[in-house]
């Protein structure tokens, strides 16, 4: 593949400026302490907002690594700071810190750095219980979502407004971008409901996690309740649909850089197959390749690697592929990956579709995988789509917000 000789570790010129925006932004909070008028505000960052919605409130925080404000401090120690009540922290898949691979059972425990106890909402328990929410008012949620179905934090967040519908407490979103602000793929059919595919939405669903929550509110989609909680999104300010956003904070351990961002909900599909994402190196949803010399030139070993993968496809096994760090994308949805390696496989069903339950369920439906294996085109798949998507777009302008 020849290289554009515009393309530096990725980026290309247009990104360059963008992070180099990013760093005058960076340098001017350094010296002043405020933000600039183009500043993207986060929700998390309008305190004097959030203070007024928990007044004499008993808090639950929904959040990880990522609930940062612009000047770097974790959300939890503002609000403890700010003297606002923080009873528990509720933790996603990853952790509370962000440092357990994915899949791993989060533990209950408590913050080493302030003391307050921490609720697993990943593994056996994924909704908080009566129990846990007696003590609390009001849920706060804040984490970075990147915009795709099957990344779950939104399923987190959904679960968390359905205990609060149950329970008769509030929830709060603190709002944050979309990195991969598009409407494309498959829209989740009924009879793949999971925790990778929660709402009947395409995966890539162009909206905010707090447009998502107005969504699950105003369709019903709660299961209990009323199917509906009281909600209340602290927006963003200057930000709007369609602006670039390059998150400052890596989402999740396989998820190191933004480029990796723009390529996962295209390369997730390969987590059903036999083919490795680069889980078990430094570089994962940045390559793809397999133990056979036809996949590609390129070569990795996948190793455990703590934190990221333990038990890595392909462990010790050195693989052949592709490599994509140097890949044009912009982002947005591609089928080239996975049609090309099937082609690769030989077509081969069988060892190209190592798990087709997992497939489907990432894709929402098994009519994608049927699709590739019966040789359609990409175009032909995406004319498949292009009805369902249309009448989302219609549903999805009640809840934009930006």
């Amino acid at each position: 593949m020849k290289k554009n000789p515009f393309l530096i570790a990725g980026y290309n010129m247009n990104r360059i400026g963008i992070l180099l925006k990013m760093l005058i932004v960076s340098i001017l909070l350094s010296a002043s302490g405020t933000l600039s008028a183009d500043t993207v505000v986060m929700g998390a960052d309008r305190m004097d907002e959030i203070k007024k919605l928990v007044k004499n409130k008993r808090v639950g925080l929904i959040a990880n690594q990522t609930s940062v404000l612009q000047d770097g401090r974790h959300l939890l120690d503002v609000l403890l700071k700010g003297n606002v009540k923080v009873i528990k922290v509720f933790a996603p898949e990853h952790g509370f810190r962000g440092t357990e691979e994915a899949g791993a059972t989060v533990a209950n425990s408590r913050d080493t750095q302030t003391g307050i106890p921490i609720v697993s909402v990943y593994g056996s328990n994924n909704k908080p219980t009566k129990a846990q929410l007696v003590d609390v008012d009001i849920l706060i949620f804040d984490m970075q979502d990147v915009g795709t179905r099957f990344y779950t934090y939104i399923s987190t967040m959904h679960y968390a407004m359905e205990a609060c519908a149950e329970n008769k407490k509030e929830f709060i979103v603190l709002d944050r971008p979309n990195p991969n602000d598009y409407i494309d793929g498959p829209i989740r059919k009924k009879g793949f409901s999971s925790f990778v595919g929660v709402h009947p939405i395409p995966v890539l669903h162009g909206l905010t996690v707090g447009e998502l929550a107005r969504m699950i509110n105003g369709e019903g989609w709660l299961t209990t309740g009323k199917n509906s909680c009281k909600l209340q999104v602290v927006k963003m300010q200057n930000w709007s649909h369609g602006d670039p956003y390059l998150l400052p904070i890596n989402p999740s351990p396989n998820l190191p850089n933004n480029h990796a961002i723009r390529l996962y909900p295209s390369l997730c599909f390969f987590e059903g197959t036999s083919i490795s994402v680069g889980r078990g190196t430094t570089f994962p949803f940045q390559v793809l390749g397999g133990p056979d010399p036809k996949y590609g030139d390129f070569r990795f070993t996948p190793q455990p690697i703590r934190g990221m993968d333990s038990k890595p496809l392909h462990n010790g096994v050195e693989c052949f592929g592709t490599d994509l760090r140097d890949y044009d994308f912009e982002g947005g949805l591609s089928l080239r990956f996975v049609i090309e390696f099937f082609k690769k496989s030989g077509s081969n069903e069988k060892e190209f579709f190592a798990r087709p339950n997992w497939f489907d369920l990432l894709a929402g439906t098994d009519i994608l995988r049927q699709q590739i294996i019966a040789d359609l085109s990409e175009a032909e798949i995406r004319d498949s789509w292009s009805d369902e998507l249309n009448e989302y777009k219609i549903m999805r302008r009640k809840y934009i917000l930006y």
